[in-house]
């Protein structure tokens, strides 16, 4: 026979805990889907750059990294891999109104500046043989009574710059007029012959240097006008046609060449043979 007590029993209960197996969660799928999804991009990349040339792969690169000023207003071209630019300016016309450069020609006037596509073969052919006679490369030389060196051409994507400025000792123009010495005469004389060897358009544009400060009325911007108006009615004079001269333009001392804004260098004239349209 027990003893009584009045403590009650210990009852312990075993409760079985069942994980759940790998195939029964889901997180490991979407780590699995994003695995399969970046996958996807990398062989699609590898599958576009062996597909696309290096034209193709320079305008897609071009498309998000532009390196030019323009007017990001719309974009289009032949297809996703035409192989161009879309802010290529030929682009950009088929679709909207953007596309030209920030400084461009809009209205493709001959005598506009800074043209943006590149001389063709047939201006770089003809300025070549500009070029030629007025080093001495056919017929009269402008290097005759040593004028040479006051001379500099250079091709640009406007034309053929020819530039004449003046010398220490030897300038252009008598001081503070524009009135031209003989040296100017001589050797726009030659420009005007070596420039009948094409029938492109012409500018004209007069530079001088700076004036001292001290100047209480500032004569630069008519004087360099003026300049550039006489070297044109010099090289009408000697056979260009007037048709032909399309722009004249006074650039004070707006672009100097050396470095001292005094400096007599910067006292020059630019005969430009603009591009063919």
């Amino acid at each position: 026979m027990g003893v009584p007590t009045n403590v009650a029993p210990v009852i312990i209960k075993r409760k079985k805990v069942i994980k759940g197996d790998g195939h029964h969660g889901g997180a490991w799928k979407v780590a699995y889907a994003d695995f399969v999804t970046a996958m996807m991009a990398f062989f699609m990349l590898m599958w576009l750059l062996n597909a696309t040339t290096e034209k193709q792969r320079k305008g897609i690169a071009d498309y998000f990294s532009p390196t030019v000023q323009i007017n990001r207003v719309s974009g289009g071209g032949d297809g996703m891999f035409g192989g161009d630019n879309v802010f290529a300016q030929k682009t950009l016309a088929r679709n909207g109104i953007g596309g030209l450069p920030v400084d461009g020609n809009q209205n493709g006037h001959p005598g506009s500046k800074r043209q943006s596509d590149p001389l063709s073969d047939v201006d770089k052919k003809s300025f070549g043989k500009v070029k030629d006679m007025l080093i001495g490369g056919g017929g009269e030389s402008i290097s005759m009574n040593n004028a040479l060196k006051h001379v500099t051409s250079r091709l640009t994507d406007e034309g053929l710059v020819i530039e004449i400025f003046a010398l220490e000792g030897h300038p252009l123009f008598l001081a503070g007029t524009e009135k031209p010495t003989r040296l100017l005469v001589d050797m726009l004389r030659h420009v005007a012959q070596a420039s009948l060897i094409v029938q492109n358009g012409i500018a004209v544009e007069g530079h001088v240097s700076s004036e001292p400060v001290v100047r209480a009325q500032k004569s630069a911007w008519p004087l360099s006008a003026k300049r550039a108006d006489r070297a044109r009615m010099l090289l009408q004079t000697y056979g260009v046609a007037p048709d032909r001269l399309l722009r004249v333009t006074g650039h004070a001392d707006r672009e100097l060449k050396d470095p001292d804004p005094l400096g007599v260098r910067n006292n020059r004239l630019e005969v430009i043979l603009l591009r063919s349209q």
